[in-house]
């Protein structure tokens, strides 16, 4: 497998959800490109972005009604008010207060807006009419309709709906085919048809956009709904076994995804046709796809359904590298990034040898008092993509506030033997935002190709502004920048990436 290689340079994670508007969540518009603008002028190469996909109860963007959807949250109504789709009364009525996301309140708003625009949509647009007959969004479009209707998981649909019956799913169809079934397909035409003019923008600044595959599927999909085969079912649809992982750095009792796992062996039979067809998508919406939970490509943690912890669990071998394979041959190359922190072992160490796909390096990780522990930047080579901190960890102004005196001791005077021993000079004041600087220097400073700092890491901001818990249900995905990045953090960023060499 031939190996993708990258320009060496600097990164911002921010999730599109996270920019600022008056509209409650970020979104594809003004402010999506003022920010790419702020990038490049500091001299970005790669923004970093969490799935962009339709979330569902929970808010995860790694639990999707369709892991090929596009988040209709993301689109930006200031653009369809602008094609007469809106009133400005409507557009006004779709305001939230600034801060952190409010997703039930956004849920009210934003689809009673979105209905009023597709009310005023040119459903005869040609590109439209081609788009719905093109059937990407078909089994999607059929999913959504029913939950509309029934208010309910798809495990509690009409057994005629449940199973699939050809005849009762084109009644339905029919029945729903204007107020229902074209408008979930106007959400992700309109969706994809603004993501593309936005990455077009990005790409040309010259900037790369770094996005996620979730390695798993939310049950309640329309992934698992239109494909049960491909999972590991019983015959009423029920899961066998549930994915997660056993206890680990973020979870004493392990974290319990509750996704269904694949049937590998069923994958088999068509050459793994789904995930080649989902890769080679994913490689069409981002420059560069980091695969989640990579090590499941290797061997899948498996926990019994009906527990409640991931404890006790069996592991259970994956066949990744014929699957990853199969879809080179479908795409040419693949351009991944594998996700492959947790327990590691042998067999995950032998897939990314074959892969030779770049590693995740994360320096909030390295300084615990073992020398030999593999984050710390001499022991970071160039195939990998180093970070402060990903979104399931506190900001880096968090974890230095959360640590008690010992620990934090310790952490200041490895940190600056660390920046001694890779030659940068920079003077480490024991005052939190000194140490977050010099830990973005750094992580900008190792040999990594890439080197990523979420947004939270460059404007130092504190651990209530973290992006997610692991193994906790509420409150998270919420984080929201209360304004772009003023003039004295670009220059900061860019002072930074400068004395990088990135």
């Amino acid at each position: 497998m031939k190996a993708a290689t990258y320009d060496k340079g600097a990164g911002i994670l921010c999730h599109i959800s996270s920019l600022p508007n008056k509209y409650g969540i970020g979104s594809l518009g003004r402010e999506a490109y003022a920010f790419a603008d702020i990038l490049v002028d500091a001299g970005v190469k790669y923004w970093q972005v969490l799935p962009v996909v339709q979330t569902t109860y929970g808010d995860s963007p790694y639990q999707s009604a369709c892991c090929e959807s596009g988040n209709p949250y993301f689109i930006d109504i200031v653009k369809l008010k602008n094609e007469g789709l809106l009133t400005a009364s409507e557009l006004k009525s779709a305001e939230m207060p600034a801060g952190e996301i409010d997703y039930g309140l956004l849920y009210e708003r934003r689809y009673d807006v979105l209905r009023k625009a597709y009310g005023r949509f040119d459903k005869t647009t040609p590109d439209f009419l081609e788009f719905v007959a093109s059937g990407r969004f078909e089994d999607y479009a059929l999913f959504m309709s029913l939950k509309s209707v029934y208010d309910t998981t798809f495990d509690n649909f009409p057994e005629k709906f449940k199973f699939r019956d050809k005849s009762a799913l084109k009644n339905f169809k029919e029945e729903v085919y204007d107020k229902e079934f074209l408008f979930w397909e106007f959400l992700q035409y309109e969706f994809f048809l603004q993501w593309k003019t936005f990455k077009t923008y990005v790409n040309g600044l010259g900037i790369k956009i770094i996005g996620d595959i979730p390695l798993y599927v939310a049950y309640d999909s329309a992934d698992v709904w239109a494909s049960p085969e491909l999972f590991r079912l019983d015959g009423d649809l029920n899961p066998v076994g549930l994915a997660g992982v056993p206890p680990d750095y973020f979870s004493e009792d392990g974290q319990l995804w509750g996704n269904p796992l694949y049937d590998w062996d069923y994958m088999k039979k068509d050459g793994f046709l789904w995930w080649s067809r989902r890769i080679e998508n994913a490689q069409k919406l981002y420059d560069i796809v980091r695969i989640d939970h990579f090590r499941g490509l290797d061997r899948f943690y498996a926990v019994p359904t009906g527990s409640t912890t991931a404890k006790v669990g069996e592991w259970i071998k994956a066949p990744g590298y014929e699957m990853l394979s199969a879809a080179e041959r479908r795409c040419g190359s693949l351009n991944v990034i594998a996700e492959d922190l947790g327990l590691i072992d042998d067999g995950v160490l032998e897939l990314l040898e074959k892969t030779g796909f770049a590693r995740m390096k994360v320096l909030l990780f390295a300084f615990d008092g073992n020398p030999e522990n593999e984050y710390l930047p001499e022991f970071i080579g160039e195939n990998t993509v180093s970070y402060t901190g990903t979104h399931d960890n506190d900001t880096a102004r968090g974890f230095i506030e959360g640590m008690d005196a010992k620990t934090f001791l310790r952490f200041v005077k490895e940190l600056k033997a660390a920046l001694k021993k890779q030659g940068i000079l920079y003077t480490v004041r024991n005052n939190t935002t000194s140490l977050v600087r010099a830990l973005c220097l750094l992580t900008l400073c190792v040999k990594s190709k890439i080197s990523v700092l979420p947004v939270q890491d460059w404007l130092a901001l504190d651990g209530s502004c973290r992006m997610n818990l692991p193994s906790t249900a509420s409150g998270n995905w919420r984080f929201r920048l209360g304004a772009l990045p003023g003039k004295g953090d670009r220059n900061l960023l860019k002072k930074l990436i400068g004395e990088s060499g990135r």
